[in-house]
Protein backbone atom coordinates (compact mmCIF):
# COMPACT_ATOMS: atom_id res chain seq x y z
CA UNK A 1 0.00 0.00 0.00
CA UNK A 2 1.19 3.65 -0.82
CA UNK A 3 2.76 5.69 2.18
CA UNK A 4 0.13 8.19 1.00
CA UNK A 5 -2.90 6.35 1.58
CA UNK A 6 -4.26 6.76 5.20
CA UNK A 7 -4.74 10.01 4.24
CA UNK A 8 -7.59 9.07 1.83
CA UNK A 9 -9.24 6.98 5.16
CA UNK A 10 -9.21 10.33 6.93
CA UNK A 11 -10.05 12.70 4.08
CA UNK A 12 -13.51 10.11 3.42
CA UNK A 13 -14.04 9.92 6.80
CA UNK A 14 -14.02 13.60 7.15
CA UNK A 15 -16.43 14.60 4.01
CA UNK A 16 -18.88 11.91 5.16
CA UNK A 17 -19.47 12.80 8.85
CA UNK A 18 -18.37 16.51 8.43
CA UNK A 19 -19.76 17.50 5.41
CA UNK A 20 -22.57 15.20 4.58
CA UNK A 21 -21.60 14.55 1.18
CA UNK A 22 -23.60 12.63 -0.66
CA UNK A 23 -22.24 9.45 -1.38
CA UNK A 24 -21.88 9.75 -5.37
CA UNK A 25 -19.63 12.50 -4.21
CA UNK A 26 -17.67 10.96 -1.82
CA UNK A 27 -16.94 8.14 -4.74
CA UNK A 28 -16.14 10.46 -6.74
CA UNK A 29 -13.67 12.39 -4.42
CA UNK A 30 -11.98 9.04 -4.31
CA UNK A 31 -11.31 8.12 -8.01
CA UNK A 32 -9.89 11.59 -8.37
CA UNK A 33 -7.65 11.23 -5.18
CA UNK A 34 -6.67 8.01 -5.98
CA UNK A 35 -5.42 8.83 -9.04
CA UNK A 36 -3.46 12.06 -7.87
CA UNK A 37 -1.75 9.28 -4.94
CA UNK A 38 -0.83 7.16 -8.14
CA UNK A 39 0.92 9.77 -9.77
CA UNK A 40 2.40 11.18 -6.39
CA UNK A 41 3.78 7.50 -6.07
CA UNK A 42 5.41 7.72 -9.60
CA UNK A 43 7.20 10.41 -9.12
CA UNK A 44 8.45 8.62 -5.84
CA UNK A 45 6.86 10.96 -2.99
CA UNK A 46 6.38 8.87 -0.02
CA UNK A 47 5.25 11.82 2.58
CA UNK A 48 2.70 14.26 1.89
CA UNK A 49 5.42 16.68 3.62
CA UNK A 50 7.47 16.62 0.56
CA UNK A 51 4.30 17.47 -1.93
CA UNK A 52 4.29 20.69 -3.76
CA UNK A 53 3.07 22.78 -5.92
CA UNK A 54 5.03 21.90 -8.48
CA UNK A 55 3.91 18.04 -7.85
CA UNK A 56 0.18 19.21 -8.13
CA UNK A 57 0.44 21.14 -11.28
CA UNK A 58 2.70 18.29 -13.11
CA UNK A 59 -0.61 16.14 -12.74
CA UNK A 60 -3.07 18.61 -13.30
CA UNK A 61 -0.84 18.77 -16.72
CA UNK A 62 -1.08 15.04 -16.97
CA UNK A 63 -4.97 15.42 -16.80
CA UNK A 64 -5.42 17.51 -19.61
CA UNK A 65 -3.13 15.36 -21.85
CA UNK A 66 -5.20 12.31 -20.87
CA UNK A 67 -8.01 14.43 -22.52
CA UNK A 68 -9.52 15.41 -19.04
CA UNK A 69 -12.74 18.04 -19.74
CA UNK A 70 -12.84 21.21 -17.87
CA UNK A 71 -14.70 20.44 -15.32
CA UNK A 72 -13.60 16.77 -14.80
CA UNK A 73 -10.02 18.82 -14.25
CA UNK A 74 -12.35 21.29 -11.66
CA UNK A 75 -13.38 18.60 -9.83
CA UNK A 76 -10.25 16.64 -9.41
CA UNK A 77 -8.43 20.13 -8.55
CA UNK A 78 -11.35 20.79 -5.89
CA UNK A 79 -10.88 16.99 -4.28
CA UNK A 80 -7.26 17.82 -3.75
CA UNK A 81 -7.74 21.58 -2.74
CA UNK A 82 -9.74 19.60 -0.02
CA UNK A 83 -7.44 17.44 0.73
CA UNK A 84 -4.40 19.48 1.73
CA UNK A 85 -6.40 21.83 3.65
CA UNK A 86 -7.14 18.73 5.85
CA UNK A 87 -3.82 17.85 5.82
CA UNK A 88 -2.78 21.45 7.03
CA UNK A 89 -5.74 21.80 9.07
CA UNK A 90 -4.88 18.71 11.46
CA UNK A 91 -0.97 19.65 11.27
CA UNK A 92 0.16 16.50 9.36
CA UNK A 93 1.85 19.21 6.96
CA UNK A 94 2.62 22.68 7.80
CA UNK A 95 2.28 24.02 4.67
CA UNK A 96 -0.96 23.70 2.01
CA UNK A 97 0.83 22.89 -0.74
CA UNK A 98 -2.82 23.84 -3.29
CA UNK A 99 -3.02 27.19 -2.08
CA UNK A 100 -3.62 29.84 -4.76
CA UNK A 101 -3.68 27.40 -7.30
CA UNK A 102 -6.13 28.45 -9.92
CA UNK A 103 -8.72 26.41 -11.09
CA UNK A 104 -9.35 25.29 -14.30
CA UNK A 105 -12.45 27.44 -16.24
CA UNK A 106 -15.21 24.91 -16.15
CA UNK A 107 -16.91 24.61 -19.81
CA UNK A 108 -20.92 24.48 -19.66
CA UNK A 109 -23.18 22.79 -21.90
CA UNK A 110 -26.44 23.21 -22.63
CA UNK A 111 -28.07 20.55 -21.33
CA UNK A 112 -30.09 18.36 -23.13
CA UNK A 113 -33.85 18.29 -23.18
CA UNK A 114 -37.11 16.04 -24.00
CA UNK A 115 -40.02 18.07 -25.47
CA UNK A 116 -43.43 18.09 -24.43
CA UNK A 117 -44.88 15.48 -26.46
CA UNK A 118 -41.72 13.31 -25.84
CA UNK A 119 -42.21 14.06 -21.98
CA UNK A 120 -46.17 12.67 -22.73
CA UNK A 121 -45.21 9.75 -24.97
CA UNK A 122 -42.84 8.74 -21.90
CA UNK A 123 -45.38 8.70 -19.06
CA UNK A 124 -47.87 7.06 -21.13
CA UNK A 125 -45.78 4.19 -21.63
CA UNK A 126 -45.61 1.76 -18.46
CA UNK A 127 -48.88 -0.18 -18.63
CA UNK A 128 -50.92 0.59 -15.32
CA UNK A 129 -52.78 -3.06 -15.57
CA UNK A 130 -50.00 -4.52 -13.51
CA UNK A 131 -48.29 -3.53 -10.21
CA UNK A 132 -44.85 -2.75 -11.27
CA UNK A 133 -46.30 -0.55 -14.27
CA UNK A 134 -48.37 1.65 -11.41
CA UNK A 135 -45.03 2.27 -9.67
CA UNK A 136 -43.18 3.16 -13.23
CA UNK A 137 -45.59 5.65 -13.85
CA UNK A 138 -45.44 6.77 -10.67
CA UNK A 139 -41.85 7.27 -10.28
CA UNK A 140 -41.99 8.75 -14.13
CA UNK A 141 -44.81 11.09 -13.33
CA UNK A 142 -42.73 12.45 -10.19
CA UNK A 143 -39.78 12.64 -11.32
CA UNK A 144 -40.97 15.02 -14.16
CA UNK A 145 -43.56 16.53 -11.99
CA UNK A 146 -40.68 17.74 -9.08
CA UNK A 147 -37.52 17.93 -11.24
CA UNK A 148 -35.78 15.41 -8.58
CA UNK A 149 -32.50 13.96 -8.62
CA UNK A 150 -32.49 10.12 -9.22
CA UNK A 151 -31.15 9.78 -5.50
CA UNK A 152 -33.93 12.13 -3.97
CA UNK A 153 -36.90 10.07 -6.00
CA UNK A 154 -35.47 6.49 -5.23
CA UNK A 155 -34.39 7.30 -1.53
CA UNK A 156 -38.19 9.04 -0.86
CA UNK A 157 -40.07 7.60 2.19
CA UNK A 158 -43.80 6.71 2.16
CA UNK A 159 -44.24 10.19 4.90
CA UNK A 160 -41.80 11.93 2.56
CA UNK A 161 -45.04 12.36 0.04
CA UNK A 162 -48.44 14.05 1.40
CA UNK A 163 -50.77 13.33 -1.40
CA UNK A 164 -54.00 15.85 0.39
CA UNK A 165 -51.37 18.74 0.67
CA UNK A 166 -49.34 17.71 -2.84
CA UNK A 167 -46.02 18.38 -1.64
CA UNK A 168 -42.99 16.39 -0.84
CA UNK A 169 -39.91 16.43 1.27
CA UNK A 170 -36.27 15.94 -1.02
CA UNK A 171 -33.42 15.04 0.98
CA UNK A 172 -30.62 16.49 -1.25
CA UNK A 173 -27.15 17.35 -0.86
CA UNK A 174 -25.50 17.26 2.59
CA UNK A 175 -28.69 15.89 3.50
CA UNK A 176 -30.45 19.55 3.80
CA UNK A 177 -34.31 19.08 3.45
CA UNK A 178 -36.26 21.08 1.14
CA UNK A 179 -40.26 20.78 0.39
CA UNK A 180 -41.44 20.68 -3.37
CA UNK A 181 -45.24 21.21 -4.65
CA UNK A 182 -46.17 18.33 -6.40
CA UNK A 183 -48.11 18.49 -9.27
CA UNK A 184 -52.04 16.32 -9.56
CA UNK A 185 -51.40 14.16 -12.20
CA UNK A 186 -48.23 12.76 -10.51
CA UNK A 187 -50.16 13.01 -7.05
CA UNK A 188 -52.84 10.44 -8.68
CA UNK A 189 -50.01 8.34 -9.90
CA UNK A 190 -48.98 7.68 -6.80
CA UNK A 191 -52.29 7.59 -4.93
CA UNK A 192 -53.08 4.38 -7.35
CA UNK A 193 -49.50 2.99 -6.67
CA UNK A 194 -49.70 3.27 -3.12
CA UNK A 195 -53.38 2.03 -3.31
CA UNK A 196 -53.14 -1.23 -5.19
CA UNK A 197 -49.33 -1.76 -6.73
CA UNK A 198 -47.30 -1.06 -3.48
CA UNK A 199 -48.96 -3.79 -1.45
CA UNK A 200 -48.39 -6.34 -4.81
CA UNK A 201 -45.03 -5.97 -4.85
CA UNK A 202 -44.03 -6.06 -0.90
CA UNK A 203 -46.08 -9.15 -0.76
CA UNK A 204 -46.64 -8.51 3.26
CA UNK A 205 -42.88 -7.30 3.49
CA UNK A 206 -42.74 -4.34 6.00
CA UNK A 207 -40.75 -0.91 4.57
CA UNK A 208 -40.80 2.40 5.24
CA UNK A 209 -39.60 3.00 1.03
CA UNK A 210 -42.02 4.42 -1.11
CA UNK A 211 -40.81 2.86 -4.30
CA UNK A 212 -40.21 -0.85 -4.30
CA UNK A 213 -39.28 -3.63 -6.19
CA UNK A 214 -40.73 -7.21 -5.77
CA UNK A 215 -37.70 -8.43 -3.65
CA UNK A 216 -38.76 -6.08 -0.91
CA UNK A 217 -36.35 -3.99 -1.00
CA UNK A 218 -36.02 0.19 -2.44
CA UNK A 219 -35.72 0.80 -6.03
CA UNK A 220 -32.36 1.69 -6.94
CA UNK A 221 -30.56 4.44 -9.37
CA UNK A 222 -29.85 1.55 -11.71
CA UNK A 223 -32.49 0.01 -11.76
CA UNK A 224 -34.65 2.51 -12.65
CA UNK A 225 -32.32 3.74 -15.04
CA UNK A 226 -32.83 0.40 -16.97
CA UNK A 227 -36.33 0.90 -16.66
CA UNK A 228 -36.04 4.46 -18.02
CA UNK A 229 -34.33 3.61 -21.22
CA UNK A 230 -36.64 0.55 -21.65
CA UNK A 231 -39.55 2.95 -21.34
CA UNK A 232 -37.87 5.89 -23.66
CA UNK A 233 -37.70 3.05 -26.16
CA UNK A 234 -41.22 1.94 -26.24
CA UNK A 235 -42.22 5.51 -26.38
CA UNK A 236 -40.12 5.86 -29.32
CA UNK A 237 -37.44 8.14 -28.29
CA UNK A 238 -34.51 6.56 -30.14
CA UNK A 239 -31.76 8.98 -28.25
CA UNK A 240 -30.45 7.95 -24.61
CA UNK A 241 -32.10 9.24 -21.85
CA UNK A 242 -31.08 9.45 -18.60
CA UNK A 243 -33.49 10.34 -15.21
CA UNK A 244 -31.51 13.74 -15.14
CA UNK A 245 -32.63 14.71 -18.95
CA UNK A 246 -35.90 14.86 -16.87
CA UNK A 247 -34.97 17.20 -14.31
CA UNK A 248 -33.06 19.55 -17.52
CA UNK A 249 -36.70 19.07 -18.98
CA UNK A 250 -38.58 19.65 -15.88
CA UNK A 251 -36.69 23.20 -14.97
CA UNK A 252 -36.30 24.51 -18.55
CA UNK A 253 -40.29 23.27 -19.64
CA UNK A 254 -40.76 25.66 -15.79
CA UNK A 255 -38.79 28.55 -17.53
CA UNK A 256 -40.72 28.24 -20.41
CA UNK A 257 -43.89 28.71 -19.17
CA UNK A 258 -42.92 32.13 -17.25
CA UNK A 259 -41.46 30.66 -13.72
CA UNK A 260 -39.11 33.01 -11.43
CA UNK A 261 -35.74 31.56 -11.59
CA UNK A 262 -35.54 31.61 -7.83
CA UNK A 263 -38.47 29.20 -7.36
CA UNK A 264 -36.76 26.68 -10.12
CA UNK A 265 -33.68 26.88 -7.45
CA UNK A 266 -35.20 26.28 -4.90
CA UNK A 267 -37.33 23.37 -6.33
CA UNK A 268 -33.95 21.55 -7.53
CA UNK A 269 -32.12 22.25 -4.46
CA UNK A 270 -29.38 24.69 -5.97
CA UNK A 271 -27.43 26.15 -3.30
CA UNK A 272 -25.94 28.45 -6.08
CA UNK A 273 -28.39 30.62 -8.63
CA UNK A 274 -25.58 30.75 -10.91
CA UNK A 275 -26.04 26.78 -11.07
CA UNK A 276 -29.89 27.28 -12.07
CA UNK A 277 -29.07 30.15 -14.82
CA UNK A 278 -27.87 27.21 -16.98
CA UNK A 279 -31.40 26.89 -17.97
CA UNK A 280 -32.25 30.54 -18.77
CA UNK A 281 -29.54 30.08 -21.81
CA UNK A 282 -31.76 27.06 -22.77
CA UNK A 283 -34.73 28.65 -22.69
CA UNK A 284 -33.29 31.80 -24.48
CA UNK A 285 -32.95 29.16 -27.32
CA UNK A 286 -36.22 28.13 -27.41
CA UNK A 287 -37.47 31.81 -27.53
CA UNK A 288 -34.95 32.24 -30.84
CA UNK A 289 -36.07 29.28 -32.60
CA UNK A 290 -39.99 30.86 -31.83
CA UNK A 291 -38.52 34.17 -33.52
CA UNK A 292 -36.93 32.83 -36.58
CA UNK A 293 -39.87 30.25 -36.92
CA UNK A 294 -42.66 32.91 -36.51
CA UNK A 295 -41.36 36.52 -37.16
CA UNK A 296 -41.77 37.55 -40.99
CA UNK A 297 -38.85 39.24 -41.09
CA UNK A 298 -36.30 36.95 -38.54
Amino acid sequence: MSPLEPALDLFIAHVRVEKGLAENSVEAYLRDLRRYVEHLDALGVTAWERVGRTEIQVHLAELVRRGLSPRSQARALSAIRSLHGLLFAERLTALDAADEIDSPAPGRRLPELLSHDEIARLLAAPDPRGAAGLRDRAMLELLYATGLRVSELVSLGVNDVNLETRVLIARGKGNKERIVPVGAPAAEAVKAYLAIARERLLRGRRTKDLFVTPRGGRMTRQGFAKLLGRYARAAGIRRRISPHKLRHSFATHLLEGGADLRAVQAMLGHADVSTTQIYTHVDRSHVKRLYDRFHPRA
